[in-house]
């Protein structure tokens, strides 16, 4: 009976599961042919190449919470630490696939690369499985895949990004079968989901809003609704078709939901994160209502977005001339938002047609809330940025909404290509043709130079470094990365790139060179790395710390 099962089932699901497979491959073919591109290999990725910081930090947060369960060091900014344990600024819960890799195959300089890969990877498959794309809007997806070059760059480097991109790649595949089957379950994948998105990246919240919209209000997939809370049709119920006196159940969940996931990225964000140079988002907007009343803080609110939004052309229009990698990815937002738009108004308008024909809408009434919703998402977001974060910094938080926008558009109804194509060819234009897009999101391979410079940093420093101290995490097993220094040529910024040589446990707390230059006398860290030849290493000398390991970008001291 068993057997006759799965064989029914496979003669059912053969033609998805051959589409996922081919889904699944779209990743790993892409980072081939991206480094083919270079004449490289996907092996020949470096990390310490990089001049991506950031990388750093998870890489060695995630090292240490393999080898300890937690760093033995701090783990902060101008030595600020969090409150319980050692993480950085931003959520742990962003290294939680990478600490499963590395339990199952071991870390090494590959390991993010990997895992990455493999995630994104897993995540087409299971959309292709929940999704049941078919043949056209596979060949849109891939199409886009393709030509959408950051998806390939953050497989390629150790930056956590492609964590977030495969967990919402995997909410809309539930999204899509749950409008498919109306099943209770692929409603609790998207609010777990979304959820623990919510907890990596809090502007995430967002995608909350999608289950909770479907469990309260529900799809109108061509069933009828029965009036009183009480249908006698089944079909309606696993539907969820809900009448408004049925409404009150989903509501109250949603608001539990919704308080628990915002409690515990509150939690997280105050108990684990240290904080950062300054505010990772800019609340003056808020604040302005306190501080100068209604009409002052209406004035500030639309002040900055008008000072914000000129700023925002300005990224756009550099992006259009010279390729730069904000103003690009700018470009390319703003493109997928306004196709986002013009099909919400155009199936709006089918809906309302068919409804006043007397006919039901079905599938397109699950198409326009996933358009609607995401575009309302777009905007949403936009606005955020506008208000809160400042360009550099905040363009690539908008690449998880253009990877959905991605799936959403290859699933539009079609009949020439007309979105696909203008789609693709705007990022064509701006990751391909366009004279600095390509070399914007160009891979770190292995060079020797860097290699033979970090082994000789690596040897002198497992001879001098050892993890101490009987109650961790202490200031013991941090160091000081001074992330510049200011010589006759001008600022010169730290190699950090060799503290990828520090042991396994260790913190690395990266300080302004304004900072360690007030406090130099009250500095908590045993262990600084500095600028060679700048005034803090001469400092560093006068004062008679013991050298560790040097080169021409980096010196290492112990200070006591």
């Amino acid at each position: 009976m068993k057997e006759k099962r799965w064989k029914t089932w496979w003669e059912r699901e053969r033609g998805t599961c051959l589409k996922a497979l081919l889904l699944a491959c779209l990743p790993v073919i892409a980072c081939l042919v991206y480094c083919a591109a270079r004449g490289q290999g996907i092996g020949e990725i470096y990390l310490p190449a990089s001049e991506r910081n950031d990388e750093l930090i998870y890489y060695k947060q995630v090292e240490a919470i393999l080898r300890y369960g937690y760093p033995q060091g701090y783990f902060g900014f101008n030595e600020s630490h969090a409150l319980k344990l050692s993480f950085a600024a931003w959520s742990p819960l962003l290294m939680l696939p990478w600490v499963l890799w590395g339990l199952l195959f071991g870390w090494n300089l590959m390991s993010p690369v990997l895992c990455n890969i493999f995630l994104l990877t897993a995540a087409m498959f299971l959309f292709g499985l929940l999704a049941k794309p078919d043949w056209k809007q596979l060949g849109i997806t891939a199409f886009l895949f393709f030509l959408f070059l950051p998806f390939s760059w953050y497989m390629l480097c150790g930056m956590p990004e492609t964590v977030c991109f495969s967990l919402l790649i995997v909410f809309y595949g539930a999204a899509a079968g749950f409008l498919r089957k109306k099943s209770g379950a692929f409603l609790g994948v998207m609010f777990a989901l979304a959820a623990l998105l919510t907890m990596m990246r809090p502007y995430l919240f967002l995608f909350l809003l999608l289950p909770a919209y479907f469990w309260i209000f529900g799809v109108n997939g061509g069933k009828k609704e029965i009036s009183g809370g009480a249908s006698r049709n089944p079909a309606a119920e696993r539907g969820f078709c809900r009448s408004a006196a049925a409404r009150w159940k989903p509501v109250l969940g949603t608001i539990v939901i919704f308080g628990a996931t915002f409690g515990a990225y509150a939690w997280i964000s105050h108990f684990l994160a240290a904080e950062y140079f300054r505010p990772l988002f800019d609340m003056h907007w808020l604040t302005a209502f306190f501080e100068r009343g209604l009409a002052g803080g209406i004035r500030n609110f639309f002040g900055t977005l008008y000072y914000s939004g000129l700023e925002f052309l300005r990224y756009m229009r550099q992006g259009m001339e010279s390729g730069l990698a904000a103003g690009s990815i700018f470009c390319c937002y703003i493109v997928a938002l306004l196709v986002l738009l013009c099909q919400s108004l155009r199936d709006l308008g089918s809906r309302r047609r068919l409804k006043a024909e007397g006919e039901e809408p079905g599938e397109l009434a699950g198409k326009l809330v996933l358009e609607a919703h995401l575009s309302l998402s777009f905007a949403a977001m936009l606005g955020a940025v506008l208000l809160m974060c400042n360009f550099h910094d905040g363009c690539k938080h908008l690449l998880g909404f253009l990877v959905v926008g991605i799936l959403v558009i290859a699933g539009m109804r079609t009949q020439y290509f007309k979105k696909a194509v203008l789609v693709g060819v705007v990022f064509a234009w701006f990751f391909f043709y366009h004279g600095a897009g390509f070399e914007a999101y160009e891979p770190d391979f292995w060079n020797e130079e860097t290699a033979r410079r970090l082994e000789l940093f690596s040897e002198a420093v497992e001879k001098e470094m050892v993890v101490t101290g009987d109650f961790v995490p202490n200031y013991d097993n941090t160091v000081i990365w001074v992330l510049a220094d200011e010589l006759p040529q001008g600022m010169v910024y730290t190699g950090w790139q060799y503290l990828y040589s520090l042991p396994a446990g260790f913190g690395i707390s990266c300080c302004g060179g304004d900072y360690v230059t007030e406090h130099f006398e009250t500095l908590r860290s045993r262990y600084l790395c500095v600028v060679p030849g700048g005034p803090i290493e001469e400092r560093c000398l006068q004062t008679g710390y013991e050298k560790i390991a040097g080169n021409e970008y980096a010196v290492l001291y112990r200070r006591y």
